[in-house]
């Protein structure tokens, strides 16, 4: 009974509310409700009201967003396989190697926020969820257990590729809307070839004279 009670009392207070929107939106000549926030939506709808965001400047395109996605993704997954190759690298030139492999991951921890910033100052919404991540990113999964020095330098060096051939893939699409943001896109091609380079070095023996 007291919870019916209750709940009789919260309908009556929302009823009397609704009844004060109603009439005070009655008078408004404007039917614009300017929000920072999408969780008013519901309410715009209700009162059928033109939902504006307070938020100004440049917005991405959808294809902008998803192709800055496709790069956060391969970003984030380039960390966690550059960390799990660093813990788990076995075998000559151990210690160089394992130093290198956190550099890398250091970079991309690095790319991957300023991309994902940079989505939300262009007001589209990126998605590191690790169920995304894995669903989507380019890079193909690194194998569990310990990997020889030799192995991981072809594995990171593959993975280094696949992530460039990705910013690479969007990159002009991206500068036809946004330079601004394409200016971010040739920083991350830039070093990740760089690392592509001296990671696959490791395993090189120098070319015939």
């Amino acid at each position: 009974d007291l919870f019916r009670a209750t709940a009789a009392d919260v309908i009556a207070d929302l009823d009397a509310l609704d009844g004060e929107f109603e009439e005070g939106l009655a008078e408004c000549e404007s039917r614009d409700l300017v929000t920072s926030h999408q969780a008013f939506g519901y309410l715009a709808q209700r009162y059928e009201l033109e939902e504006q965001n307070a938020e100004s400047g440049f917005r991405a395109s959808k294809a902008l967003s998803d192709n800055l996605q496709r790069v956060l993704v391969d970003l984030l997954e380039l960390q966690l396989q550059g960390k799990q190759a660093h813990w788990n690298v076995v075998g000559r030139n151990f210690r160089d190697i394992h130093l290198q492999l956190d550099e890398l991951v250091d970079f991309a921890r690095e790319a991957s926020d300023t991309i994902a910033e940079r989505m939300r100052a262009l007001h589209a919404v990126p998605d590191g969820r690790s169920r995304t991540v894995s669903a989507t990113t380019s890079l193909e999964e690194f194998p569990a257990g310990e990997v020889a020095t030799t192995e991981v330098i072809d594995l990171v060096t593959a993975r280094l590729e696949s992530a460039v051939g990705t910013v690479r893939d969007v990159r002009d699409e991206v500068d036809e809307e946004d330079p601004t943001t394409a200016d971010l896109l040739h920083k991350v091609i830039e070093t990740l070839e760089q690392y592509a380079w001296m990671v696959s070095a490791e395993n090189r023996t120098p070319a015939a004279k």
